[in-house]
């Protein structure tokens, strides 16, 4: 199965593997956003989370925010909690340059690619309620279901700095 997909995806898989993380694959169309990839996951279970490509006013921090799905960030607050002037949504060429993704498949399966480590990750605690995560596996024709702690194993082998934070939504 693993030799019929994508080169992206393929590495995921190979890294995870290789770590001996356990996953589930689901495919599905392309999908853009969650509301969109929401038709097809809901059987499936676990917590679907929204990825978001961040960066700093002078553009030299990026983040990666992973947050449940079911929230909207307040960009405010949380650049009141990075501690940054201001905060906005990177390009596409900076999501290119930095995680090798496409816009649609952000993942944090994206930091296989960042292999200078310029990528901050921040993980709402929230997340680390849940049992079970739902990310793309740095394509946005499938999900992979994996364990919050072979997630958390994930991060750790990423080598990325991690910032665990309560993130505000615009909506509390």
């Amino acid at each position: 199965m693993i030799d019929s997909l994508s080169p992206a995806e393929k590495k995921v898989l190979e890294v995870l593997d290789s770590l001996g993380l356990k996953w589930e694959r689901y495919e599905h169309p392309p999908v853009f956003t969650l509301e969109e990839s929401s038709l097809y996951w809901q059987e499936h279970g676990g917590a679907h989370c929204k990825n978001l490509f961040i960066r700093n006013y002078r553009g030299n921090r990026h983040y990666l925010v992973i947050i449940r799905g079911d929230k909207k960030v307040d960009l405010k607050q949380l650049t009141t909690s990075l501690a940054e002037d201001r905060l906005s949504f990177a390009s596409a060429e900076r999501l290119q340059k930095y995680l090798g993704l496409t816009a649609g498949a952000v993942s944090p399966f994206g930091l296989i690619n960042d292999r200078q480590k310029e990528v901050r990750v921040v993980v709402d605690r929230d997340l680390l309620e849940e049992t079970e995560l739902n990310f793309h596996p740095n394509v946005n024709t499938a999900t992979i279901k994996i364990s919050r702690d072979d997630f958390l194993k994930f991060l750790q082998w990423s080598g990325q700095k991690i910032i665990y934070l309560d993130i505000k939504t615009t909506s509390e």
